[in-house]
């Protein structure tokens, strides 16, 4: 077990760096091509892998903090809280002119009453229509799609 322990290590060193040598953009590499690169690893058991871990690869720079800003709860956040009075005063205007055309129409509709022209109750259907429209409902000829 302690003979292959190493071996073992050597060669999980190498696909590991072999497949990261292959997905890494050729862009990001320094100093050799990435053909040269890959043949180090491969030909060379330990020291290619560790080579091109420590040295092959620019690495990015650290990257810029994130300014960390602690969640708010809705109630807290004057912005939130803006959009919610501008909704309310929509909503009241909307309100108010609704009101205002219902009075309208309503002072029409009296005017209208006061008149000499009684509205007239809506007038039903002649049997013979309801029956017609019966068969019709139920034939299901009539519905063509």
């Amino acid at each position: 077990m302690a003979r292959v322990l190493p071996v073992v290590v050597a060669l999980i060193l190498t696909v590991y760096a072999l497949i990261d040598c292959l997905q890494t953009d050729s862009a990001r590499i320094r100093m050799l091509n990435k053909a040269v690169w890959v043949a180090l690893i491969v030909l060379i058991p330990v020291i290619g892998p560790v080579l091109w871990l420590a040295a092959a690869k620019h690495r990015a720079g650290p990257r810029p903090a994130k300014p960390v800003t602690p969640p708010r709860a809705p109630d807290d956040d004057p912005e939130f809280l803006r959009q919610l009075r501008n909704l309310d005063d929509e909503h009241e205007q909307l309100l108010n002119d609704w009101e205002a055309s219902l009075r309208r129409r309503e002072e029409e509709l009296r005017k209208d009453d006061d008149g000499d022209n009684p509205p007239e109750p809506p007038q039903r259907p002649d049997s013979s229509s309801e029956e017609e429209l019966g068969k019709r409902s139920d034939s299901g000829d009539d519905d063509v799609r």
